[in-house]
């Protein structure tokens, strides 16, 4: 095995970094728009109001779990523990797979309930929430990939490269839609 250490330009943000704050900028932008379309919407006299499944609040501690982990996976890259890196990151991966199952399942129990996200019977207020949410769990997906490019890089890679900017890149990511999924979560759950 050889280990290669990656010189860093310190003072510098990473460009890769820089287009990662510009396109979650965007995404924040984005999700701020819909949620103010939200309020604005919830005035009509069709709207309808209903409650988050209970499996949202599992899946939020799952994101956050997740989140915990994916921060010790970093600091255990940076300290050079690869075992416990690899652990760890095979522990991110499979709470965000978890995450994503418990959304999809919070949807089928939102359906079973009656509520028709999109379709005929549908109301605009189920319907904010779908695309809201969805569009959230695209991200999510997102995000999955990522963590799974890395776990695989981690099990397959035989040289082994301390270069912790794809993991920081991925990290930040995955903090960001844990962030926003709370962001959401929350606002569902009090307007």
């Amino acid at each position: 095995m050889t280990t290669v250490g990656i010189s860093e330009n310190k003072g510098r943000l990473h460009p890769h970094k820089f287009l990662l704050w510009v396109g979650m900028a965007s995404i924040v932008m984005m999700f701020a728009g819909l949620t103010s379309a939200y309020v604005v919407k919830r005035t009509f006299s069709n709207w309808m109001e209903f409650g988050l499944p209970s499996v949202f609040w599992i899946s939020t501690v799952v994101i956050l779990v997740s989140s915990l982990t994916m921060h010790l996976a970093l600091k255990n890259f940076k300290a050079h523990e690869r075992k416990k890196y690899k652990t760890l990151i095979t522990v991110t991966a499979v709470l965000g797979l978890l995450f994503a199952i418990l959304q999809l399942y919070g949807f089928t129990q939102l359906h079973e309930r009656g509520i028709q996200i999109f379709g005929i019977g549908s109301n605009a207020s189920a319907s904010f929430l779908g695309i809201i949410v969805g569009l959230h769990a695209l991200h999510v997906i997102g995000g999955i990939i990522a963590l799974l490019i890395i776990f695989f890089r981690a099990y397959g890679t035989k040289v082994k490269r301390y270069d912790k900017t794809p993991i920081e890149i991925v990290a930040i990511y995955w903090h960001f839609v844990d962030i926003l999924w709370i962001y959401l979560f929350l606002f569902f759950s009090f307007t």
